[in-house]
């Protein structure tokens, strides 16, 4: 029997890595002391493990070290000449900053970002897309509330667990983190709103968390456009309402010019004229009121900008569901960063694969099958392309040949 037209010579991960450039992680990792003290196991041979681990979805150390033996035959072709003990990586995880890591990553996303937006998609969107950038974060829950703090107690045993926040902003059409924070669970989100970092004409969505008059007035100040959902809470003087209505006498949309004010330190009261758009949300059945300080835009501009907040959403979704982030590699604040970085890494290179294949595959539908082929010695884009090519050829020389002869001929 004929090998598969897929066959190529070398596991599909060592495909994977390729997209790595090994001289530049050890030059990263020698920046940071990441290779003192290192006799085999260094920086590089760290981050294809762990990407092993991720992509493969295991849960624990003994996953990891167990299927790396079973793989054995296979691991000269990923660098790895040596046994793998749970200990060396283990101490890896504790000791080797996860800095490292984190540089490898905005190194990845600042070759490959560009790739990830397709000319169509450069066309098709509207000019605001371009200056559109997207913050929030998301919640990973801990074993321990000794690492990170984390927040709320469980309702039936009373016990706090910990949890790691990862605050993240994107770029719009990216879909990936172009910065990341991590803090303990507990922090409030308004921390990561950096008016400084941000340049005249760009736009800022968000949700509720990040409301604050002080900094929302330095984005006007700075030419920064924002649109976040409105708290209920608040308290405003309004200016101007101004509604307009439907044929039907239905309300189609409600301006309310509005201004804050709030009392700082040293008795200086800070005020901030803001626009508050309501309109109704026909899938929802319910009135969503949004705030910016875009006073002039079309109301339909400032609702799709708000909507488009949801690609992030969509991002976290896709990270938690493809990706082992329930179990850690070890209990340091440090273990849980790297994991983390290297998740995120595992999700940038796969991104690129994804958008490299002719054939449209859903993320998490590559995702699984890149962990059930990941050690197959065939070759990505041959057998993402065309899966069924083998089976084709089989069933087509099962026709074409000529009939068996039998007994009753």
């Amino acid at each position: 029997m004929g090998k598969s037209t897929h066959f190529i010579g070398q596991p599909l991960y060592s495909q994977v890595i390729k997209l790595l450039d090994k001289s530049k992680i050890l030059q990263i990792s020698r920046e940071q002391r990441g290779e003192h003290y290192t006799k085999r196991f260094t920086a590089w041979i760290h981050l294809v493990v762990m990407l092993y681990a991720i992509i493969k979805r295991f849960d624990s150390l003994r996953e990891i070290t167990t299927s790396l033996l079973a793989d054995t035959n296979k691991l000269s072709h990923l660098g790895i000449t040596f046994k793998i003990g749970r200990s060396t990586l283990a101490d890896a995880n504790k000791r080797r900053p996860e800095r490292i890591f984190e540089n490898i990553y905005r190194d990845l996303y600042a070759r490959y970002r560009d790739e990830l937006i397709s000319d169509s998609r450069k066309r098709q969107r509207p000019k605001w897309m371009d200056r559109l950038q997207i913050i929030d974060s998301t919640t990973i829950s801990l074993f321990s509330n000794l690492i990170f703090k984390g927040v709320g107690r469980h309702p039936k045993t009373g016990k706090k667990k910990g949890g790691i926040k990862v605050h993240t902003v994107i770029h719009a059409n990216e879909g990936l983190p172009s910065d990341i924070k991590f803090t303990s669970a507990a922090t409030n989100d308004s921390f990561m709103l950096k008016p400084s970092t941000l340049n005249r004409g760009d736009i800022m969505a968000m949700d509720r968390a990040y409301i604050d008059y002080e900094k929302f007035e330095e984005l006007t100040q700075r030419g920064v456009t924002y649109v976040t959902k409105l708290k209920k809470s608040l308290k405003y003087a309004i200016d101007k309402d101004v509604i307009y209505q439907t044929p039907d006498g239905l309300m189609e949309v409600r301006f309310q010019y509005v201004t804050f004010s709030k009392q700082v330190k040293g008795g200086d009261t800070i005020t901030h004229n803001a626009r508050i758009v309501t309109y109704v949300d026909l899938r929802k059945h319910k009135l969503v009121s949004l705030l910016t300080n875009d006073m002039d835009s079309d109301p339909n501009e400032i609702i799709d900008i708000y909507r488009q907040r949801w690609e992030i959403e969509l991002l976290f979704k896709q990270i938690k569901q493809n990706f082992p982030l329930k179990y850690f590699y070890g209990e340091s604040e440090n273990a849980i960063k790297i994991q983390i970085w290297v998740t995120l890494i595992a999700n940038l290179l796969l991104m690129v694969m994804q958008k490299r294949l002719t054939r449209r595959w859903s993320f998490s539908g590559l995702a699984t099958m890149m962990r059930i082929t990941l050690m197959y010695y065939v070759n990505f884009y041959s057998l993402f392309n065309n899966p069924e090519k083998d089976w084709e050829q089989m069933l087509s020389s099962i026709e074409s040949s000529p009939p068996k002869p039998t007994l009753f001929d």
